[in-house]
């Protein structure tokens, strides 16, 4: 990967360094996100069969034409992956920040998760 952009390639970095860690298996899916400047995602994926089984995120009909902060958009999209989750049988996740530090929409989106009742 060409160094164009030091910030995304200390992110790329750091991500691959967790990576090598963290896999999702059938009984503990990989708990995903993506964060852009306007919006969040998240996915819970079956590594070992390459699926995701659920997926949110904060351009879904249910968050759509909300007008709140980034920060209660995220903890919106945090319950909402935690319901589909439960409604798809899964109960334990392995949290993957994806190169996010642990903190402000990342972590209010982990907390949000936690609440709705997987653990991770």
């Amino acid at each position: 990967m060409a160094i164009k952009n030091r910030k995304n390639y200390r992110r790329f970095r750091i991500k691959q360094r967790i990576r090598k860690i963290i896999s999702g298996t059938p009984e503990r899916p990989r708990l995903t996100i993506f964060r852009s400047n306007k919006e969040i995602y998240a996915q819970v994926i079956d590594d070992l069969a390459g699926q995701t089984l659920v997926a949110a995120s904060s351009k879904s009909k249910d968050m759509a034409g909300e007008k709140v902060t980034k920060l209660v958009q995220a903890t919106k999209v945090g319950a909402l992956i935690a319901q589909k989750a439960k409604d798809a049988g899964i109960t334990t996740v392995v949290f993957d920040r994806n190169g996010y530090l642990y903190h402000g929409r990342v972590k209010s989106l982990a907390e949000a998760v936690r609440k709705g009742g997987l653990k991770f």
